[in-house]
């Protein structure tokens, strides 16, 4: 699996969801003008962004542990202190931000508690701890139709079902076995349309996170079969993909 990708090819196979997505934790995580907010695993940038719109650059920093996309984030946000590093050793000092969002990146942390418990560290006591992971385990996921086709032909997959927080209370446990208070959670939905089966197909095919890495390891014939499968579970084109995220905010 790798995220050691261009931003382009990330923002094809996942941006337009993340970026959706984005606004909506943005929101329950209740992000209001004069807070101080850090984006932990940014990525590009899709929540950096919306926090910067909302903040100021000046109020916002970054970090992820993917060289290309830390490049890609400064050059789309100058002005916003975007750092390369972990969820496990955040490079900032105790108390420093008022809240510190993780989208779509708890399930890919080497270690989800201390990633999310350095989160903490680096937040003021009272400030907002905020995480949202696909509902893989729900299968409604914004890359649920891939891996239930990949199943179709191979039950043995892994589907990313079994990532952390990818199932109903896990997200919720995690927050409360590092030390998070009053916890809630809710499930946030995007909505994507895609015009044509190969508009959602291709970015598939770009060599990115577990999807990348499991058609690469497939032969040619293989990943035929696959994108056949792949169409067959989805609906005539265009069509609307509807991703469920599972999501907690919590208190420091």
């Amino acid at each position: 699996m790798s995220f050691e990708v261009g931003a382009d090819a990330y923002g094809r196979f996942m941006g337009r969801f993340s970026e959706k997505l984005a606004v909506e934790l943005a929101d329950y995580a209740d992000i209001v003008p004069g807070q101080r907010a850090l984006d932990v695993g940014c990525g590009p940038g899709a929540l950096t962004a919306v926090l910067v719109e909302r903040l100021g650059a000046a109020h916002v920093s970054a970090l992820d542990p993917s060289a290309p996309f830390v490049g890609a984030a400064r050059s789309r946000l100058p002005g916003v202190d975007i750092r390369l590093a972990s969820a496990e050793s955040i490079p900032f000092d105790d108390d420093t931000f008022d809240v510190a969002l993780a989208e779509l990146v708890v399930q890919f942390m080497s270690d989800p508690i201390a990633g999310i418990a350095e989160m903490a560290r680096v937040t003021k006591p009272g400030g907002t701890i905020a995480a949202c992971v696909w509902d893989h385990g729900g299968d409604t996921g914004a890359l649920s139709p891939f891996w239930k086709a990949a199943r179709s032909l191979n039950l043995g997959v892994g589907d990313e079902s079994d990532l952390v927080g990818a199932r109903e209370g896990q997200l919720t446990k995690l927050f409360g076995t590092a030390g998070l208070f009053d916890i809630r959670s809710t499930v946030l939905t995007v909505h994507l349309r895609f015009e044509t089966f190969d508009e959602w197909w291709r970015p598939f095919t770009l060599g990115v996170g577990p999807p990348g890495a499991y058609i690469s390891g497939l032969s040619d014939m293989a990943r035929e079969d696959l994108r056949a499968a792949c169409e067959a579970v989805l609906p005539m084109a265009p069509f609307t993909i509807d991703a469920s995220a599972w999501t907690a905010v919590g208190l420091v």
